[in-house]
């Protein structure tokens, strides 16, 4: 069976969804001590999540670049989620969400909240002919995410490194089984999931 074009895989249950971030180790060793993120996370930029492991990993190098060297395994409540998606304007104009380029940016302009499209990876970093949701909250959205939507935290980061090790090894981790996961149909429409436009 083909994969969806665009379509959010996730780890989640009934309450929330697990998304991933990578930070230097003086966020995440504040945000781990707190339980929540805390300074020197800074609210006034814009904080990407990504339900997409393999897509997380490919980004930070598997824990390996400068910025980037701790995982962490964010619980996000499933309404705040959705809440985040629901007020998002995609990265790029997309013809078949807007009908002309100015009301996308006006859209973008009025929206805190990003969405981009990018190609899932395996693995190992081969980029797949399938897309992987990326969520950029920024503006007044931050605070909701780090006082209302975070609902938890984990760094995974030794897990990372067993299972990168793994790899280079040869090895096939059981990494994060991610499953389909079903947006309202009114957010799928405005982020252009497909079954939605």
């Amino acid at each position: 069976m083909n994969t969806p074009n665009r379509q959010v895989r996730a780890v989640y249950d009934a309450d929330t969804i697990t998304v991933y971030q990578a930070y230097p180790p003086e966020i995440a060793d504040a945000a781990v001590r707190a339980g929540r993120f805390v300074p020197p996370f800074k609210r006034e930029r814009m904080t990407w999540v990504k339900p997409s492991f393999c897509w997380m990993m490919y980004r930070c190098g598997w824990a390996t670049k400068p910025g980037q060297e701790r995982v962490l395994a964010v619980r996000m409540s499933r309404e705040g989620f959705e809440q985040a998606l629901g007020m998002a304007s995609l990265s790029h104009f997309d013809r078949r969400l807007h009908d002309d380029a100015a009301a996308w940016a006006a859209q973008k302009a009025a929206s805190p909240v990003r969405v981009q499209w990018d190609p899932e990876r395996t693995p190992t970093g081969v980029a797949l002919d399938h897309r992987s949701l990326q969520v950029g909250i920024g503006g007044g959205a931050v605070g909701a995410y780090v006082d209302e939507w975070v609902v938890g935290l984990e760094d995974i980061t030794d897990r990372v490194r067993t299972w990168r090790s793994d790899l280079l090894g040869g090895g096939s981790p059981a990494l994060p089984a991610e499953v389909p996961y079903v947006l309202p149909p009114e957010v799928g429409a405005r982020i252009g999931a497909d079954g939605h436009v």
